[in-house]
């Protein structure tokens, strides 16, 4: 048995819960979170991390799952888009983005919300500019853009917290 096929037992915590599972070696962190977990929310767009479709929250930080493996999140603390709402009640950054008309085909949006969180997380009254910066490494083909900057920015302008 080569090593890539060799199996292994990882123990995630994924939007609060903690899960032991087996995988393969060679089984990527999207696709575990998709087949195993059954969390389709986060999706496969280009699979080299280019396009940010994939993009989760491991322990707070924005990481592309389609570079990883799922070996090597064992021990850590994932965020997908569906921790954002909760049951029924959208988040606000998902509100807004809903307000402002953020999403069309709304392939991209998964990973536009999870780094969008990143960002308030981190800067939470962005500039335009520094909104623009940040989710570059986000590609959307339908919305130009636009919409997404001001769903963020009106976002960033709640008094309440984004994402819980």
């Amino acid at each position: 048995m080569s090593a890539t096929e060799r199996r292994y037992e990882i123990q995630v915590s994924v939007n609060g819960a903690r899960f032991t599972k087996e995988v393969e070696g060679r089984y990527l962190l999207v696709d575990f979170l998709r087949h195993q977990l059954h969390l389709t929310g986060t999706h496969v767009g280009c699979a080299h991390g280019a396009c940010g479709a994939c993009t989760i929250l491991l322990n707070d930080r924005p990481t592309r799952s389609c570079l990883m493996f799922a070996v090597q999140a064992d021990g850590t603390e994932i965020r997908t888009v569906e921790s954002l709402a909760e049951g029924d009640k959208l988040s606000k950054l998902q509100e807004e983005f809903r307000r402002h008309h953020a999403l069309q085909c709304g392939y991209c949006t998964p990973g536009m919300l999870i780094s969008a969180t990143a960002l308030l997380a981190e800067n939470p009254n962005p500039t335009e500019d520094e909104i623009r910066e940040y989710m570059a490494g986000n590609l959307c083909r339908c919305t130009g853009y636009e919409p997404i900057v001001q769903a963020i920015k009106a976002a960033a302008s709640l008094d309440t917290e984004i994402g819980d």
